[in-house]
C-alpha cells in the first residue's frame, strides 16, 4: 500500500500546476474567501508587523503583505510552489520556506505577529497537532485567522479524499472539517482568546460560502 506521506508533495506540487496555473497578470492580494473580491481583506489580521502563512500556494497573499510592508513569510510543502513564489514576489522581500507545515513550525522558534492559513495548511492538518504550534509561534497579542471550505452538512472530522482522482494512482490526502461551534471549542481548548468562527455567505445565497476562523495569543 502506498504511503500518503511520500505523495503529499507531487499533489500540491500538481495542483499549482494544473488547478491554479501561473497567470503573468496575477496580482499580489489577499482575500479569504474562494470569490475574487468578496467577503473580509487584510483587516481580519490587525496591522501585523510579521506575518506568516502556511500553505502559500501560489503566494499572493504573502506577496501583498510584503507590498504593504510586513516582513511577510510562507511555508509551503511543495517545491513548485516555493520555486514559482521565489521568482515571482521574493524581490518585494517576502520570504518562501520549503517545509512540511508542522516540521517547520515545531524546527523554528521564531515567532509571528500574525499566523495564517487560507484554503491552506490549516485545512489539512490535524489541528490537535497543529493549533499548539501555532499558539507557541505567535507572540503574545497576535491572530491566527484561517479559512477554508465548511463542512458538509452531518460530515465531521478527518476527512480523506483521492487527489489522483478515482481511476488513477493511489495518492491520497485528508482534511478535517468540523461546524464552526466545533472549531470554536478547538481554538478555546489550545488556548486562544477571543475566538470567532462562522460562515462567510458566498455572493450566491445558494453557493457554496466560507468559513472563516480567528483567534488571539
Amino acid at each position: 500500500m502506498a504511503n500518503p506521506t511520500t505523495d503529499i508533495p507531487s499533489y500540491w506540487d500538481r495542483y499549482i500546476q494544473g488547478v491554479t496555473p501561473h497567470e503573468p497578470e496575477e496580482a499580489a492580494e489577499l482575500e479569504w474567501t474562494q470569490y475574487r473580491e468578496h467577503g473580509p481583506g487584510p483587516e481580519l489580521l490587525g496591522e501585523p508587523s510579521t506575518a506568516l502563512e502556511m500553505g502559500f500556494g501560489r503566494g499572493n497573499a504573502v506577496a501583498a503583505l510584503a507590498s504593504r510592508g510586513v516582513k511577510a513569510a510562507g511555508v509551503d510543502v511543495s517545491p513548485v510552489a516555493v520555486r514559482a513564489a521565489r521568482e515571482r514576489w521574493e524581490h518585494l522581500g517576502a520570504e518562501f520556506h520549503h517545509a512540511d507545515v508542522t516540521e517547520f513550525m515545531g524546527g523554528t522558534d521564531r515567532r509571528w505577529e500574525a499566523i495564517y492559513s487560507i484554503w491552506g495548511a490549516a485545512w489539512f492538518t490535524d489541528p490537535r497537532g497543529l493549533f499548539p504550534l501555532v499558539y507557541n509561534r505567535l507572540e503574545p497579542g497576535g491572530r491566527f485567522v484561517f479559512s477554508n471550505a465548511p463542512a458538509v452538512p452531518r460530515s465531521y472530522g478527518v476527512q480523506g479524499m483521492y487527489g489522483a482522482g478515482f481511476n488513477g494512482r493511489r495518492v491520497w490526502v485528508y482534511r478535517w472539517a468540523y461546524e464552526p461551534r466545533v472549531w470554536e471549542e478547538i481554538l478555546t481548548a489550545h488556548g486562544f482568546a477571543d475566538v470567532r468562527v462562522w460562515v462567510e455567505p458566498a455572493p450566491d445565497p445558494d453557493h457554496v460560502g466560507t468559513l472563516i476562523g480567528t483567534g488571539h495569543r
